[in-house]
């Protein structure tokens, strides 16, 4: 029963892992290509899953908790796993390490994207503050009106 629990959060994680990956890859490539249209959306579809994912790792270690003796934490889940028989344990391990293993490639892969948005926009508004001083440090629409420093201010037009 345990084991079967077990498998079943940790393939869930595993594919939740999956559609992180696929919307940072969106996200990257929209970055590239300067298509700030669903930007937002896919942030914000982004923390729909990372909800999701939080809320699947709270039953894990609350599954993990009913272990006698245990926290909740990794080695909770490698106790567990001492205690089924060697083919569930393998299955189990497997999935755990491979989901670890891809969750820590997608953390450094989301802090490297991050942080070129961050140098990117530090960039474009050190840029328009030397270049237009008179505006201080502001953006403004084709309309006059200012708009704020989040992603959708980088939409530049292509002549000045």
């Amino acid at each position: 029963m345990m084991f079967e629990q077990c498998r079943k959060i940790l393939l869930r994680e595993s594919e939740l892992v999956q559609r992180i990956a696929g919307l940072q890859n969106l996200i990257r490539e929209a970055v590239m290509n300067r298509n700030w249209t669903d930007f937002e959306g896919h942030f914000n579809d982004l923390g729909k899953i990372r909800a999701e994912f939080a809320a699947l790792e709270g039953e894990r270690e609350l599954l993990f908790t009913g272990i006698p003796g245990e926290t909740g934490d990794s080695s909770s889940f490698y106790t567990l796993a001492m205690q089924l028989p060697p083919q569930q344990r393998a299955e189990l391990t497997e999935i755990y390490r491979s989901l670890k293993l891809e969750t820590l490639r997608l953390q450094v892969s989301g802090e490297a994207l991050m942080s070129y948005i961050t140098e990117m926009r530090a960039a474009t508004a050190g840029f328009f503050e030397i270049a237009f001083p008179d505006r201080g440090g502001k953006i403004y629409t084709p309309h006059g009106i200012p708009v704020s420093h989040d992603m959708r201010s980088m939409v530049l037009n292509r002549t000045f």
